[in-house]
């Protein structure tokens, strides 16, 4: 699974002009399973984004948690995640898994995210998507359960 976290002050998605979710202060996520991808790589990536340490403490220094200023998540299904532009002009996508894995996989992170104690909202999966988002910081990372980068 791969993630890009983006840390926000504020966040949204719009499928067809209706607000299907949006936060405050938290992360908003876009969200790519291949696949190999199991319940594993999805618990890990729960752990890994719930305890980044990328919000200021008092101080000023990136110390603290979307658990410890009780942050949101906006998670954001993207299969482009896995697209692969390394030959030629239009990218393949062999590598995202199909939809039905995908999906299955990313209700499970949204689920395990939330059995934390942090509220997520969503987008609509495989659905045309405005996100709108406040990037703070700008604070954007990426993560990846296989450790490849």
């Amino acid at each position: 699974m791969r993630i890009v976290v983006q840390r926000c002050s504020k966040g949204s998605v719009t499928v067809d002009g209706a607000v299907t979710g949006e936060i405050g202060k938290g992360f908003v996520l876009l969200v790519g399973v291949t696949h190999e991808d199991t319940t594993e790589d999805a618990d890990w990536l729960v752990d890994k984004v719930l305890n980044l340490r990328v919000f200021e403490d008092e101080a000023g220094k990136m110390n603290h948690s979307l658990l410890d200023v009780g942050g949101s998540l906006l998670s954001v299904s993207q299969f482009t995640l896995y697209g692969d532009c390394r030959k030629g002009r239009r990218p393949n996508f062999m590598a995202a898994a199909r939809p039905d894995e995908a999906k299955a996989l990313y209700e499970y992170f949204n689920d395990k995210a939330r059995s934390q104690g942090v509220t997520v909202e969503t987008g609509v999966f495989g659905a045309m998507m405005d996100v709108a988002l406040v990037n703070d910081g700008p604070v954007t990372l990426l993560l990846d359960s296989k450790r490849d980068f």
